[in-house]
């Protein structure tokens, strides 16, 4: 288990901006690295990466996916005062999005920086500050150009359809705990790569044919739909593991997903996955997750006749700024050994 490398991929991939929609960056970088740990890689036509790492059994493979898209935001319109409205790319809440350092994507390459701001954001000078509901009606993003104009902004080659990534912030902490944005489902991504690095530098062979798919389309529901290679008999989606009131997995634990908002996952995998994480001795909790759906659903959604199962470290703060921990890592890797093998 090298948190060394794990970590350090986990800050490689979190300084990428990658939307949902814009994930070409991510994937060549992946691809890349695939081809460092020796591992044949592509990139699907939808633009995910799969990973062969091989393994006995190739009739009863295994698909684990994690994803590399993340939420953001896109021009939707340069208003006359030569600010942006947007629109959220997979669920980023207004309320989180206020405040926070952008880059706007133009479709020609340029990239400006911006602040995304409640309209008319002066305390001293807007008397409903306080009152006014976050929604992205009254938000807008404030361009870091001097500019005061729709034909200003649109001077700069900034359009309707551009991209507005947020910046992550990323910190791990003395005490071990890893604070960013898009922790979902990047930590994840991190993780797996450190599991091909341990099949590598261990020379080990999973028991089953064992493929990685990172997902570009996630955070907007159909990352996992497509794609799956002949042989697969069981999806496993590596995501975060929901922390907050009602559940019982914390930061520094690896959560097994028993049902999600979709509906219960395989019970012989969920099985399989709490009797893997004991024999390992990873710190583990089992919980039902109230509004959450994942790549493995949308497997089955999509029509394919796999088994499917949901696991990841504990994450708080889950589309916000979000919070993890390396024991949680740990843990989560201490199961993925245990149960590919």
């Amino acid at each position: 288990m090298n948190m060394e490398y794990v970590l350090g991929q986990l800050t490689n991939l979190l300084a990428i901006d990658s939307p949902s929609g814009y994930t070409k960056d991510v994937t060549d970088y992946l691809l890349k690295e695939f081809e460092t740990l020796g591992f044949p890689a592509h990139r699907t036509v939808k633009g995910g990466v799969i990973a062969d790492l091989g393994g006995e059994d190739a009739d009863n493979a295994i698909f684990v996916e994690s994803h590399v898209d993340t939420l953001g935001a896109m021009v939707t319109k340069i208003k006359d005062n030569g600010c942006l409205e947007v629109s959220p790319v997979g669920g980023i809440s207004a309320n989180s999005a206020e405040g926070e350092t952008v880059r706007i994507r133009t479709r020609d390459g340029r990239i400006y920086e911006g602040t995304c701001q409640l309209c008319n954001a002066s305390v001293h000078v807007n008397g409903k500050y306080a009152e006014t509901m976050r929604t992205y009606d009254v938000m807008e993003i404030v361009v870091d150009e001097m500019t005061n104009s729709n034909e200003e902004t649109k001077a700069l080659g900034i359009m309707a359809g551009d991209f507005v990534c947020f910046e992550p912030r990323t910190v791990i902490t003395k005490s071990g705990y890893i604070k960013s944005r898009f922790l979902d489902d990047k930590l994840s991504t991190a993780m797996l790569l450190g599991y091909a690095k341990h099949l590598k530098d261990d020379q080990v062979t999973p028991k089953r044919r064992t493929y990685l798919h990172m997902t570009v389309f996630e955070e907007v529901g159909h990352g996992g739909s497509a794609s799956i290679p002949d042989g697969v008999k069981e999806v496993l989606s590596v995501d975060m593991g929901c922390v907050g009131d009602g559940l019982s997995c914390k930061e520094h634990q690896v959560s097994i997903c028993a049902k999600d908002s979709r509906g219960p996952y395989h019970y012989d995998v969920v099985s399989s996955l709490i009797e893997a994480a004991k024999v390992s001795g990873a710190d583990f909790a089992v919980d039902v997750y109230p509004h959450y759906s994942s790549d493995a659903d949308a497997a089955l959604t999509a029509g394919y006749d796999v088994r499917h199962g949901l696991i990841g470290a504990g994450v708080y703060a889950s589309h916000g700024y979000e919070r993890s921990h390396v024991d949680g890592v740990k843990n989560t890797m201490l199961l993925l050994e245990e149960y590919l093998g």
